[in-house]
């Protein structure tokens, strides 16, 4: 049952999206006991589909995590709904308290908590995310291609997801916005790949009948648009992790922040691995699976090597040595 929660697990993993079950799944199929609590609040439950994910292409989020439950259930595996209120180092590992009270102990942690968009409080933007308003364009290109794209001027990133998304539309609109405008080189860039630049803060997002029509500047200016592009600053769902020692730090793009980790997802306090975008802002769901993957095995692998020294350990208590 969905809601079982044992007193002890060797591994806990915290999050239950892709990168949290996937981990998970590896786990239990190393005959670990491990338990997924997961919050249900996923990053992309917006979105139709799941995009650029060998074999399961244009598959809706929320079946895919249904698919990932059954699988990390049927190896024995735990799922929780319930949001974690509060992780704690013990002398052996860790307790995992629940919001609602109950709690469990676990020799290891994976966190796979990802990160929160951050838009700018432009009216009419936010109730178009994840349909006509889109980051990505590997995530979300291909569905939009050929169509009248505006790309928001926010952050470091703009002008580079503008490039991007030239790939798969000829008529891109860059609205510098409050960021600074594109240098010569860069103008010189878009002027010879077609891309238009608009100066000027955006005022408000126009729309009809749920879908954006275009970008009204606060001159009153209104730049025709079907679909708009916005590099989010993306911020790690982390307040559990500094009762640990583990913080947040500015990821080196400038697109926001996110939890430092070693390739295999091993932070730098003992016993607490991470994966997905909470370490890897820019992975897609296939990532951020791999992500789960990679630390999942390597979480095993630490728990083999306690296992081997406590062994012997034992050993030479028995044998008197």
């Amino acid at each position: 049952m969905t809601d079982e929660l044992n007193s002890t697990y060797d591994v806990i993993v915290v999050g239950g999206g892709a990168a949290g079950l996937n981990g998970a799944l590896m786990l239990a199929r190393a005959r670990r006991s491990v338990a997924v609590i997961d919050a249900g609040e996923p990053r992309n439950a917006p979105a139709d589909g799941v995009h650029g994910l060998f074999a399961r292409e244009g598959t809706p989020p929320a079946e895919l995590v249904a698919r990932g439950r059954e699988e990390v259930r049927g190896y024995g595996g735990h799922v929780i709904d319930a949001r974690v209120s509060e992780l704690a180092r013990t002398a052996d590992g860790f307790t995992v308290t629940l919001a609602d009270g109950r709690t469990a102990r676990a020799r290891r942690l994976l966190v796979t908590t990802g990160v929160v968009d951050e838009l700018p409080d432009i009216p009419g933007l936010r109730e178009h995310w994840g349909h006509d308003l889109v980051h990505c364009p590997y995530c979300h290109g291909y569905e939009v291609r050929d169509r009248p794209i505006g790309v928001l001027g926010l952050g470091p990133m703009g002008i580079h997801i503008a490039q991007l998304f030239r790939q798969w539309s000829p008529d891109i609109t860059y609205f510098a916005h409050t960021a600074n405008p594109p240098n010569e080189e860069q103008a010189e860039q878009m002027a010879a790949r077609g891309i238009r630049i608009v100066t000027g803060e955006i005022e408000a997002i126009e729309s009809a009948e749920g879908h954006i029509t275009g970008v009204r500047l606060t001159d009153g200016t209104v730049v025709p648009r079907e679909i708009l592009a916005a590099p989010t600053r993306m911020v790690a769902r982390a307040d559990l992790l500094p009762a640990l020692g583990l913080n947040p730090v500015e990821h080196p793009s400038g697109a926001g922040e996110y939890i430092a980790a070693d390739p295999f997802g091993r932070t730098d306090i003992p016993g607490v691995w991470v994966a997905g975008n909470l370490t890897d802002v820019s992975a897609q769901v296939g990532a951020a699976a791999a992500g789960g993957a990679m630390a999942g095995a390597h979480i095993n692998a630490d728990l083999v090597t306690e296992d081997t020294r406590l062994a012997v350990e034992a050993h030479r208590s028995l044998a008197g040595v």
